[in-house]
């Protein structure tokens, strides 16, 4: 089995090196870790339609320098810190996956400071 790892660089706040990777593919599996409105290393202010716009982006970018597309995403697990915002995330959500949504968990939980969403996701596709 090959496995890759995609970023384990400097991608926290202040610069600081994560202790994960963005990605880990497996035979045709990506996993792509929890991610966050995080730009340049800080979380971006905006309520939830902002804030879940750049987190999609952010997974999306990742999904991307591996070769994978939202089309190969089978799996995502949604965190919210405020369960209000359960419907407004869904509008946003829906406009990236469509009609062919994943398999999807969506929890209340608490967050950082400032961080109204994170996701992460299993994509597949059928190794070359």
């Amino acid at each position: 089995m090959s496995i890759t790892r995609y970023g384990a660089e400097k991608s926290g706040a202040g610069g600081q090196n994560l202790p994960f990777a963005r990605a880990v593919e497996a035979d045709g599996w990506l996993y792509v870790s929890g991610q966050v409105a995080m730009k340049d290393g800080e979380i971006v202010a905006g309520g939830i339609v902002e804030q879940t716009h750049l987190t999609i982006k952010n997974v999306l970018a990742i999904l991307e320098e591996a070769g994978y597309g939202l089309e190969h995403v089978v799996r995502a697990g949604v965190w919210l810190d405020d369960p209000r915002d359960f419907w407004t995330f869904n509008g946003v959500y829906k406009s990236y996956f469509g009609e062919h949504p994943p398999a999807r968990a969506c929890v209340q939980a608490s967050m950082m400071v400032d961080c109204k969403v994170e996701i992460d996701c299993v994509a597949y596709k059928k190794p070359d």
